[in-house]
């Protein structure tokens, strides 16, 4: 398939996926209370895991995922990512006890990571050098905006349905989805270098979903409990010894010296920054929005759009100036940082309107930031690891959601009531994302070039095609 085949149907269908997938990493949270006085009964620790199990499993599995989606076929990837997206959503519907419900949502994480690297190698596969970055752009909006409709759909459902109608939509449409892909989205060439490495895989995966375990608990257990500093050391060991096998293995599930590219290194801590105070910003937004201001659920859901606003009008601007990623970055980044400092200063007697302008600011640093740094780590990787590429970039976004999400909650945890804490909780995140924007600034001279030893990134994967569907 030549470069420029990249076709409007097919964007819309891959953007759609994504958003779909990305969309359930947030819809939950807002059914938490019908969650917890329903008919399953269960504990706060099985209503937190219910929230958690797809995050973990998600971005636990999305670099492996990505690699093997590289080496045995990318719409095949995407086409079995959203059948078990659309399994664990049935089970979750059908689920007469918690560990089913927490079951399903597993199901659907591993589907969701499948689907969010096949969309974006895809993406990277079929769009030229010229139309590469408003592609990326494209892709970009449709995260952002799922998690939005995440928040939307959670509060509409939390308002007016139950929560199992939630997770009923996700499957016709999961499947309306798969024919959509069959249809409009053409197979491409895959990597031949290497071969299958279940231990890798299975070393790195279970690296990444210890850490993210330990973010994620963190604030309930303590940081300093043994049961958190034991998932992080396990993590950190399972990490450092894919890194050793992966050094040795002729062929690894990736080669862990990408990562001597300042570029993709810079680019990797930028998605996890803005990712990191923009779920911040979600898990404080709903409940300041109802427990102060008093609004409804379906309310809180409305009352969030103004985010989309400017992730899906200054990436068209962000676009055009792709070849100075750096002070886009900068800028964009600064911006959330000095959003959720600006909104720190809220209270019950604030004004939606001003809550709304604070939420512009942060949205407008969301949709200048994200496409560049998307686009950073496509090109700090040859093509033909764009699934890897992928993979590596939405983890780190996902591990800088959870952490946002783990620090907002501690900050919380401090105070008396919510009210009194969010101030303090903002302005923690805010500051943090101000000075991890000076770090992503620095680094960024790297930007756009391949980790040593790597093909450039114009070089094509050897063309051999997949089997025809």
């Amino acid at each position: 398939m030549p470069a420029h085949a990249l076709k409007r149907s097919t964007l819309l269908t891959l953007c759609a996926c994504v958003l779909v997938a990305q969309s359930m990493v947030a819809a939950v949270n807002l059914l938490i209370p019908q969650l917890g006085s329903s008919s399953l009964h269960p504990s706060r620790t099985e209503v937190l895991w219910t929230v958690d199990a797809y995050v973990i499993v998600f971005a636990g599995l999305l670099v492996p995922a990505g690699a093997l989606g590289d080496r045995h076929g990318r719409k095949g990837a995407l086409l079995a990512g959203l059948a078990l997206f659309a399994a664990g959503a049935a089970t979750s519907a059908l689920a007469s006890a918690p560990a089913l419900l927490i079951a399903g949502r597993g199901v659907s994480g591993a589907g969701a990571a499948l689907i969010t690297p096949a969309t974006m190698s895809i993406l990277v596969h079929l769009a030229g050098p010229e139309r590469r970055a408003q592609a990326m752009a494209s892709w970009t909006l449709a995260i952002g905006v799922g998690g939005l409709a995440g928040n939307l759909g959670g509060g509409l459902a939390g308002q007016f349905l139950s929560w199992r109608a939630l997770f009923w939509v996700m499957v016709p449409l999961a499947a309306v989805l798969a024919v959509a892909v069959s249809l409009t989205t053409p197979r491409t060439a895959r990597s031949t270098t290497g071969s299958p490495d279940p231990l890798g895989t299975a070393l790195l995966t279970a690296g990444l979903v210890a850490v993210l375990f330990g973010i994620i608990e963190g604030p309930g257990h303590g940081w300093t409990s043994p049961r958190i500093l034991s998932a992080f050391g396990a993590g950190l060991l399972l990490v450092a010894g894919f890194a050793v096998h992966a050094l040795r293995s002729r062929a690894p599930l990736f080669d862990p010296r990408v990562f001597r590219s300042g570029g993709l290194r810079a680019t990797t801590l930028g998605l996890a920054t803005g990712f990191f105070g923009l779920f911040a910003l979600f898990y404080v937004n709903s409940q300041y929005l109802q427990e102060v201001k008093g609004f409804a659920p379906a309310v809180t859901g409305v009352a969030i759009v103004p985010l989309i606003a400017g992730m899906a009008l200054v990436p068209k601007f962000a676009a055009r100036w792709s070849a100075r990623p750096r002070p886009v970055v900068g800028a964009g980044l600064a911006l959330i940082g000095l959003g959720l400092l600006a909104a720190s200063t809220a209270d019950a007697g604030t004004p939606y309107p001003l809550w709304a302008c604070w939420l512009l600011v942060i949205s407008a640093g969301t949709g200048l930031a994200m496409p560049a740094l998307t686009l950073g780590v496509v090109v700090s990787l040859p093509p033909h690891q764009a699934g890897l590429g992928s993979g590596l970039g939405t983890a780190a976004r996902e591990i800088g959601a959870a952490l946002g999400v783990a620090v907002a909650g501690t900050a919380l945890a401090g105070h008396t009531g919510f009210a009194t804490g969010m101030g303090p909780a903002l302005r923690t995140v805010g500051l943090t994302v101000l000075v991890a924007t000076a770090v992503v600034v620095a680094g960024h001279r790297g930007a756009g070039r391949p980790a040593p030893g790597a093909p450039a990134p114009g070089t094509p994967a050897p063309p051999v095609k997949e089997p025809a569907a």
